[in-house]
This record gives C-alpha cells, sequence and structure tokens, in this order.
C-alpha cells in the first residue's frame, strides 16, 4: 500500500461503511502501519517489547493501545538502529517523547525555515511542536536507540480520516513554535508555583527532574507538572516513599503511566466493582480507564517515581478538570485514607511481608 492513503482511497461503498462501522480511521491506520499493537491493562517492561519493521519512520516499532486510552491518547514505542537516523516526519497530531535508552539527537525545523539541534539522553522528555518537521538520530555506533512517544493521534486521526491532510498539510503553527533557536534549551519558568505547573520544551532527566511537595495526595509524595510546547497533552512526574501508598483518586482517560524508579503495584477500579492489580517496576507501564480510582504503592527499598503523558493541560484545558487532591465526599476525585476499603491497607501489608518490610504509613493516617 506504499504511496496509498488506506482511509480516503475510494472503495466499495458497501465494504467500506461495514468497515467504518467496525472499527475507527485510527484503528484502520495503525493497522496499516504495519507494526505490532499491545493492548492490555499494563505493560510490564517496555525495554522488553516486541517491535517490528516500520516503514514510514525507517525503524522498529509498535504502537500501544492499552484499555485506559479509549481513544483519546495512545502511544508507541520506536527503536533508531545504532548510529542511524529516523525519517523526516511532520503531522498535525500532538507527540511527546521520553527515551528509555540511548542518546542521541534531534533536528527540528518549520517548513522553508532553519534547523536547530538538541541532544536528548536516557529518560530525556520533551515535546515535538506540531507540524513541525523533525528527524532523530541516534548518537551511538553499537546499540539502538528505545523511545516512547504518547500522542493524541486517535482524536485527531479519527475527527479527520484523512492522513494527506494530517501528515502532509503546510500549516506552519508559529504561535505554538516560531523556530526560536532556544527553544529547547530554556530552562523554562512557573506558570503556577502554588500548583507545581512548570513550563517548559525539554527535561534533561525525569529522574533527576525537581519535584515539590503535594501534602493533600498523602504518603509524603512530591509532584510537578509540566506544559510542553503549548500543547493540550501535558505530563507531570510525581513520587513517594517506600513503605507508603497515595489516596485513590479519578479522572478521564488517555493518561499514560511509566515508571521511572521503584517498585510496586497499582490498583484499579470502577466504583464499585472489583479491583484490578497491576504490578510495577523501572520501565512498566499502565493507564488507569475513565473515571476508575487508581490507587499506588511503593512496596519497594527506594522512593517510586512514575512520569505521566497524558491529556489535560492546565495551560489549554480541554474537558472536566478532575480534582484529584479534593475529598469525594466534597465534590472531589479523591478517597481520603479514613474512607477508604479496609482490605487495601490489608493487601498492602501483606505485600511488604513477603519482601520483609513494614508499612510507614500510621502518620499519614492521623494527618
Amino acid at each position: 500500500m506504499k504511496g496509498v492513503n488506506p482511509i480516503t482511497t475510494p472503495k466499495d461503498p458497501v465494504k467500506d461503511f461495514e468497515a467504518r462501522r467496525t472499527a475507527s480511521a485510527y484503528e484502520r491506520w495503525i493497522q496499516s502501519e504495519g507494526i505490532p499493537v499491545v493492548k492490555g491493562y499494563h505493560i510490564e517492561d517496555l525495554t522488553r517489547v516486541p517491535l517490528g519493521d516500520w516503514e514510514r519512520k525507517g525503524g522498529k516499532g509498535a504502537f500501544i493501545n492499552l484499555t485506559g486510552s479509549e481513544g483519546v491518547t495512545d502511544a508507541y514505542l520506536c527503536e533508531i538502529p545504532p548510529g542511524k537516523s529516523l525519517k523526516p516526519q511532520k503531522h498535525l497530531y500532538e507527540e511527546m517523547i521520553v527515551v528509555l535508552g540511548g542518546r542521541g539527537a534531534t533536528t527540528i525545523w518549520q517548513e522553508g525555515g532553519p534547523r536547530q539541534t538538541f541532544e536528548w539522553q536516557e529518560w530525556s522528555l520533551f515535546a515535538i511542536p506540531i507540524n513541525a518537521w523533525h528527524q532523530h538520530f541516534n548518537g551511538q555506533g553499537d546499540r539502538p536507540v528505545r523511545y516512547l512517544a504518547a500522542t493524541n493521534a486517535p482524536t485527531v486521526v479519527s475527527l479527520f480520516h484523512n492522513m494527506d491532510f494530517i501528515f502532509k498539510d503546510g500549516f506552519v503553527f508559529k504561535d505554538r513554535f516560531p523556530g526560536e533557536q532556544n527553544y529547547f534549551t530554556t530552562p523554562g519558568r512557573f506558570l503556577s508555583e502554588k500548583d507545581r505547573i512548570w513550563e517548559t520544551n525539554f527535561v534533561s532527566d525525569v529522574r533527576s527532574a525537581k519535584l515539590y511537595y503535594w501534602k493533600e495526595r498523602g504518603a509524603g509524595g512530591n509532584n510537578v507538572l509540566f506544559e510542553l510546547a503549548d500543547n493540550t497533552m501535558a505530563a507531570h512526574i510525581s513520587e513517594f516513599p517506600p513503605g507508603t501508598y497515595k489516596k485513590a483518586h479519578r479522572h478521564g482517560p488517555g493518561a499514560n503511566v511509566i515508571l521511572v524508579s521503584g517498585e510496586g503495584y497499582s490498583l484499579m477500579w470502577p466504583e464499585g466493582q472489583p479491583k484490578v492489580k497491576v504490578d510495577w517496576h523501572q520501565g512498566s507501564m499502565f493507564v488507569p480507564p475513565d473515571k476508575w480510582f487508581h490507587q499506588h504503592f511503593n512496596t519497594g527499598a527506594e522512593p517510586a517515581r512514575y512520569l505521566a503523558l497524558r491529556e489535560g493541560s492546565r495551560k489549554n484545558l480541554m474537558g472536566r478538570a478532575f480534582k484529584v487532591d479534593e475529598d469525594i465526599k466534597k465534590g472531589g476525585d479523591q478517597i481520603e485514607y479514613r474512607d477508604q476499603d479496609p482490605e487495601i491497607e490489608k493487601l498492602f501489608g501483606e505485600e511488604l511481608a513477603k519482601k520483609g518490610l513494614q508499612s510507614r504509613m500510621a502518620p499519614f493516617f492521623q494527618s
């Protein structure tokens, strides 16, 4: 199907109608890309997911469509061969990238404008400005680079269902990226110190990014929210101590949670229904489904830190703003420790006992 738009090419009207009834434009598009599609509730290790040859990218890749994505966001894995580069790309959907392994550089430019290049390393985070040309390079000659990207392609592709428009339209979003040479090198700024919202376009290493205390979420945890590339998508990093767990909360779909460090598990459940347990460690990923409560538990000996790539910019808000740190009894979306299912604390104690560890939750129950 090289050179043919698999969505808009004329077909038999009846067969085309049946195809559209059973699969969205986005689903038909990812199938046409010819790489694996990973589904389920979680991925145990992103670095071990099998990839397939990806002609459009010029590397290897796999789409990730976990249950909680629900047609709002998706993710994909991509590998750049040792000493090689991917093909130049541009598109009308937003994209945030975290590097899972390796180091290299990205060159970015607007149509007809000057090029600029910035370097990245393992656990760097950055966003591609919408519809800007970009090309990724592997800076190592001895091993591949693997990165994960979260996008809002499901929304954009299903809305327009025309891939020529999405990949070939020449409009330049100068309001988002006028082409300034320091776009990826400025340190950023607080948009709201009170709400821990930091605006930037590049985070050198999410493992060492500065976090800020967030008492309302419990467990002595810290957090920072990132606004990147003036997107409707955003990101945040949270960290909480060993032997503790955060309060349960809920929000909309499409939050791709990637474990940066630590080990433990999360519980996810729709209100009043059985809970789904996912175990995690560095490199694991899961996506809580729409309005499902979820709660994160650190059963390791070190702080647990995770990165969430999601819809929900505070600067360019779309949809409902969930109150993830306010008591559900007061109209919020968080379950306070005093109101949680007693089985949650019991399970946590059992999981810690398997590793010879003890809970450090007592002080937080009293606050």
